[in-house]
């Protein structure tokens, strides 16, 4: 491993991370406009297609807390650069194939890539000066939601002009960019807890976040009663809870539910399983509203460009929005930010149901809608870094996006179900009837409250950074004067 710079540079540290965790989510986003035409692209049933997106749904869930762990004991910016490594190569396996085995492989390792961002903003931690970190640590949790808001428009267009593969050389190409600026440019904590991996904590993990993800991802296509479907939220639950007791009693666990179960970390993981539902809710939603013939008497018939067009400006409202939610965490605490963040987000599902006529309509919900989910986002790593030792933050950061992705899994099955059951028949074909979709914004709306309710229960005011400064040595751990 090349060494790290000796003096970090706190603009390009922030900018390089930032741009890391842009491309790793817009590698989430590229498959969705041939996501109809993958079955006759791979040659296969619509069914089988479908698992080149649950794959990477799957390898993220797992990889997240995983690297997050190994980045503690091992060093961050070393597992961030093997997450590069690893888009770049699914990036190419899926550029050349032509396959549903090779496609479905290289999505996976693209999901292996997902803790970029939980990774990124604990190297914040340990790198920034402490004035600078909540505004860093806001961007950093804000690309995610960027690069899925930019990565639509983009991969509409090359998919629209230019052979599908491209897409994935494209993601490529921009991985490989950020290895050689990370290489170049980040440098490597001295942060690190040493210790032995908790490889029967892995495998539970692994194997209990699968069977969960994979019964809510799968169970509208396998029917909710079927004993596949049923039998894996089973094994869910069994395997979690004995996965819970191995936690508790290991000496070096992979999730230390102690601090997990701290009021603060546990009440904002909460609050952002339900702000992932409610993000997701929106990217389900306006999408299909655009895009459905006039015909049906709200639909807006749209291409796929125009549509992606029309949601772009809410990833660039969602980062104009972090610095803000960071200035408001500085002076009034995370707490406050994350709520109002949340009821911005309620008030912009509200607006939808009334507003979804007009193609400026939907623009405007989508930005009100981001501008909440900046807010939100940007209080969430100051909440988990004030309430976690530093040489945990990236464990900490990694479960955080795990319960962000797991509200966002549960938004495409909850709403996958509503927009089947509640149609329109047009020409033979049912499509969402309009109020399938107010029932859909009703409750992302819900889901927002909940999640400022969630919110009222941490803390009150605590500085936006974080309680403990970093260890100064390897192996050297600092406990926080957290809520416990």
């Amino acid at each position: 491993m090349p060494a790290s710079p000796a003096s970090p540079r706190p603009n390009a540290v922030v900018a390089v991370l930032a741009l890391a965790g842009i491309v790793v989510a817009l590698m989430q986003t590229l498959v969705i406009p041939i996501i109809p035409e993958l079955p006759r692209l791979l040659d296969a049933a619509p069914s089988d297609a479908a698992w080149a997106v649950t794959a990477t749904l799957l390898a993220s869930a797992v990889a997240t807390p995983v690297v997050g762990r190994l980045g503690d004991m091992f060093g961050k910016r070393r597992m961030l650069l093997l997450s590069l490594v690893l888009l770049i190569a699914g990036s190419a396996v899926c550029a050349l194939s032509d396959a549903l085995v090779p496609m479905v492989a290289g999505r996976a390792l693209q999901g292996l890539s997902a803790a970029v961002i939980p990774l990124g903003i604990s190297i914040m931690r340990d790198e920034l000066p402490l004035e600078r970190l909540a505004g860093a640590t806001a961007v950093m949790s804000a690309s995610l939601g960027v690069g899925g808001a930019l990565g639509l428009p983009a991969a509409a267009l090359i998919a629209d002009k230019l052979d599908w593969h491209m897409l994935f050389w494209l993601s490529g190409a921009l991985g490989a960019v950020s290895l050689v600026l990370v290489l170049t440019l980040v440098p490597e904590s001295a942060v690190r807890t040493g210790g032995r991996f908790d490889v029967p904590g892995g495998i539970g993990m692994a194997a209990g976040l699968a069977s969960l993800l994979l019964a809510i991802s799968k169970g509208g296509d396998w029917g909710w009663s079927s004993a596949t479907t049923l039998g894996l939220f089973a094994a869910a639950v069994v395997i979690l809870l004995v996965w819970g007791r191995w936690e508790l009693h290991t000496p070096e666990p992979l999730v230390d539910l102690r601090t997990t179960a701290r009021r603060q970390v546990l009440f904002t993981n909460l609050a952002s399983v339900a702000i992932g539902f409610s993000m997701f809710a929106m990217s389900l939603v306006l999408p299909q509203l655009l895009q459905l013939p006039e015909a049906t008497g709200y639909g807006l018939g749209r291409s796929l460009l125009t549509t992606g067009l029309v949601m772009a400006p809410s990833g660039l409202v969602m980062m104009a929005f972090a610095p803000v939610s960071a200035k408001v965490s500085k002076s009034r605490g995370p707490k406050v930010t994350l709520m109002i963040g949340a009821l911005i987000v309620a008030a912009g599902y509200g607006l939808n149901i009334v507003l979804m006529a007009e193609v400026w309509h939907l623009v405007l919900v989508s930005c009100v809608i981001s501008a909440g989910i900046g807010f939100a986002y940007g209080a969430m790593p100051s909440l988990i870094m004030g309430a976690v030792p530093a040489n945990e933050t990236a464990a900490a950061n990694s479960l955080n996006t795990l319960m962000r992705s797991l509200g966002t899994s549960v938004a495409s099955a909850v709403a996958g179900v509503i927009l089947a059951q509640l149609t329109i028949d047009l020409g033979g074909f049912a499509l969402p009837s309009e109020n399938a979709f107010k029932v859909v914004m009703a409750i992302g709306a819900g889901a927002a409250l909940l999640a400022a309710a969630l919110a009222s229960f941490l803390p009150r005011h605590r500085p936006a950074g974080p309680v403990a400064g970093p260890a100064p040595a390897e192996g050297t751990a600092t406990e926080p004067a957290s809520v416990r």
